[in-house]
């Protein structure tokens, strides 16, 4: 298959009131070109929907009939996401592209347990999009990985390696993504990937933060870095047996919340819940079968220095911004699902046994047309 155009949407656990929407040119093994990319807001009322919505689906667990509000929230997340591409597309020049990747938005993610099969829910309707846009619309990236066993999640190590290849990236480097929860993506000398969630990333440090009434998130990590850390509750932390539990494997957004900071200042509460997101991430290396030594950052969190300097301390890691490379940082995701959606098109595999931990490279997605 020639390269195409493809529109990659994501809209992340984290809930930052954005569709992150972008264009790539790629034939779902390389990527030749990059187009326009921007942070779409939310339609006025979208973000309190969804955060209402994710509240529903931890109270409903994958235990009987889905709630109602799955319904609302579905549709109008995806018209806004149409809405999102229609608009890039306009702008672009020259407009046009020949398919859409559809992550949809999370609203609960369990992993396979003894006795206890794995399930997976991204709200999205590719149908809808596809008549709405006029284009193939690829969307459920996950479901089949996790009805053979896998994790679901990461999906973004085959477009990690695909970016890798471009930069001829020295050994050692890996991709470490901060978004509601943060991923690794390692690609050894022999070519082969393992990726996995080291931990927390931004959800909990967000939720601590909205809940003490100071913004949405600790904008330049100021609170963190007026604080200090509680190490006795850090290193209790850190003996959660999520951390030494081999790859792959894979987390909820609320599997860690921001109970590890009850009862502290805001200050050292933000400070202690970002040197664990760091801390975590180091736990995450040393189970590598060889340790990276410098790590490029994309997703929301590589614009926190307080957690940036975290990760040199307590991750023993260089951590090098996206953009230091010449990625765009706020768009890798956006960009992956695009990519995943050429593969889809074309029938490629899209997880793998290193990465989510699938019986064997599986093909996933559905075309809406």
């Amino acid at each position: 298959m020639d390269p195409i155009w493809v529109a990659g949407l994501m809209t992340g656990t984290v809930l930052d009131g954005n569709i992150d929407v972008a264009l790539l040119r790629t034939d779902g093994e390389r990527v030749t070109e990059f187009g326009p990319a921007r942070l779409a807001p939310y339609p006025p009322g979208l973000l309190e929907l969804l955060q209402d919505t994710l509240a529903a689906a931890r109270d409903w667990a994958f235990e009987g009939p889905e709630p109602a509000i799955f319904a609302e929230a579905e549709a109008r997340l995806t018209e806004a996401q149409a809405e999102a591409v229609a608009s890039l597309v306009a702008d672009a020049h020259p407009p046009g592209i020949d398919l859409v990747g559809f992550h949809g938005q999370s609203v609960l993610h369990r992993t396979a347990a003894p006795g206890v099969p794995g399930r997976t829910r991204q709200l999205g309707d590719g149908a809808a999009m596809a008549a709405r846009l006029g284009v193939p619309v690829a969307y459920d990236f996950r479901s089949a990985d996790v009805a053979a066993g896998g994790q679901g999640a990461p999906l973004a190590p085959v477009y990690h390696a695909a970016l890798l290849d471009r930069l001829d990236a020295p050994d050692g480097t890996a991709v470490l993504n901060l978004g509601g929860v943060a991923n690794v993506t390692y690609r050894a000398p022999d070519g082969t990937l393992a990726a996995f969630d080291t931990g927390p990333a931004n959800a909990p440090i967000n939720d601590f933060v909205r809940a003490r009434g100071r913004g949405e998130m600790d904008r330049g990590g100021a609170l963190a870095r007026a604080g200090r850390v509680d190490e006795d509750r850090l290193a209790a932390a850190l003996g959660h047996p999520y951390l030494a539990r081999p790859y792959p494997k894979s987390l909820d957004r609320f599997d860690f919340g921001p109970a590890l900071a009850d009862g502290l200042s805001d200050e050292d509460g933000a400070a202690t819940l970002t040197a664990f997101t760091a801390a975590a991430v180091g736990r995450g290396l040393d189970l590598l079968r060889e340790r990276p030594v410098r790590l490029i950052v994309c997703g929301g969190g590589r614009r926190n220095p307080a957690l940036m300097d975290a990760l040199r301390i307590r991750a023993g890691v260089e951590p090098v911004p996206a953009e230091e490379v010449g990625w765009r940082g706020d768009f890798v995701e956006a960009e992956c699902f695009a990519f995943l959606a050429a593969r889809t098109l074309r029938g490629l595999p899209i997880s793998f046994p290193g990465t989510t931990g699938a019986p064997r490279p599986l093909q996933g997605g559905r075309i809406a047309r």
